[in-house]
C-alpha cells in the first residue's frame, strides 16, 4: 500500500514544531521513528495532510544524568540506549528491554519518545516507564509541563497529550544500588509485539523482598501497574506460594484481546507465567 499525499515539514526547534502543530491543527502529525505511524498511513488507517519530522531538532536527542535522575531526549533511539554506558549502569532494565524490541534495523530508527508517546498497548517501553516511576516532559502552545508516566496512559492510543503538544523528554529516577530487575517477553517471532510481557523492579533485604513494582505489557488497552501482585511478594522469600499469589493477582487485572497471538485466556495464562519468571530473575540479580 502507498500512503496518501501529505506535506513534509522538518522544523529545527521544539518551538517551530509546536507552532506548526498549532497552525496546521488536526491535519498534522509529528514523526519520530515512524514505525507505528507509517504502517498505518500505508494502510490508509491514518491520513495526515502534514508530517512534522522531529529528526532535525538536536535538543530532542541525548542521555544525561541530572542528580539522582536520568534524562533522555525523546528522539534518542533504542540503539543509542543500548550503546549508552550510563543506561547500562543506572537503568539496566532499559537495556534489557531495548534488546527485545523488534530487530536491529528498527532499533536504529525507533525512538524512546515515539515508543512511549503514542499509547500503543503493544509497545514495550511504556510498562517500563511505569515500573521506574518515570515522568514525561510535554511541550505545547501553553508551555511545558511534567506528567507522571503512571498518569499518562488513558486507553489504547489515548494519552494525556493535549492538542499541539509534543513529548520532548523522559526523566527517570535512578533505582537504588543493588536492585533487581527483569523484563520477560513472550513473542511469536523476532520483531513481534508481546503476546504477554512483565517487568519487575525490586529490592531484597535479609533474603526477603523489601520493595517491588510489577508492570504488564499488551495485556490490557494500556500498560498496567500490578500493585496487588507486587504487594503479594513483599515480605516473602519468593517461595512458590508467593509467586503463585503474584501471578494470580496479576491475572485478575489482565483484559487482553483475542487476536493472532492467541485467545484471551491463553494470553492471561502466559501473562502470569511472565510475572513469575520476571520475579525470579529480578530476585537473582538483587544484592
Amino acid at each position: 500500500m502507498i500512503p496518501g499525499p501529505f506535506d513534509y515539514h522538518r522544523p529545527a526547534s521544539v518551538g517551530d514544531a509546536v507552532k506548526l502543530l498549532a497552525d496546521l491543527g488536526d491535519e498534522a502529525r509529528p514523526l519520530a521513528g515512524g514505525h507505528s505511524l507509517l504502517p498505518m498511513m500505508k494502510l490508509r488507517l491514518a491520513t495526515p495532510a502534514h508530517l512534522i519530522d522531529l529528526h532535525g531538532i538536536a535538543g530532542l536527542k541525548g542521555i544525561c544524568r541530572d542528580g539522582d535522575r536520568i534524562v533522555i531526549g525523546a528522539m534518542t533511539t533504542q540503539a543509542e540506549l543500548l550503546a549508552s554506558a550510563e543506561i547500562g549502569e543506572s537503568l539496566p532494565i532499559l537495556h534489557e528491554t531495548a534488546l527485545l524490541i523488534a530487530d536491529p534495523q528498527v532499533r536504529y530508527r525507533g525512538t524512546l519518545g515515539g515508543n512511549v508517546a503514542n499509547g500503543d498497548p503493544g509497545n514495550d517501553m511504556p510498562a517500563l516507564m511505569l515500573a521506574l516511576d518515570a515522568s514525561y516532559r510535554l511541550e505545547g502552545p501553553n508551555g511545558a509541563r511534567e506528567v507522571a508516566a503512571r498518569e499518562f496512559y488513558q486507553g489504547a492510543y489515548f494519552t494525556a497529550l493535549e492538542p499541539g503538544e509534543i513529548l520532548t523528554g523522559i526523566s527517570i529516577p535512578v533505582p537504588p544500588a543493588g536492585h533487581g530487575y527483569a523484563y520477560e517477553k513472550l513473542k511469536r517471532k523476532v520483531g513481534d509485539y508481546a503476546t504477554a510481557a512483565a517487568g519487575v523492579v525490586l529490592t531484597m533485604a535479609g533474603g526477603q523482598v523489601a520493595s517491588c513494582v510489577i508492570t504488564l505489557t499488551n495485556l490490557h488497552e494500556t500498560p498496567l501497574l500490578a500493585t496487588d501482585a507486587a504487594n503479594a511478594v513483599i515480605g516473602t522469600t519468593l517461595d512458590d506460594a508467593a509467586l503463585k499469589a503474584a501471578a494470580s493477582a496479576a491475572r485478575a487485572i489482565m483484559q487482553p484481546a483475542s487476536d493472532a497471538r492467541g485467545p484471551a485466556e491463553y494470553r492471561i495464562h502466559v501473562g502470569g507465567i511472565m510475572v513469575m519468571r520476571a520475579l525470579q530473575r529480578a530476585a537473582s540479580r538483587a544484592s
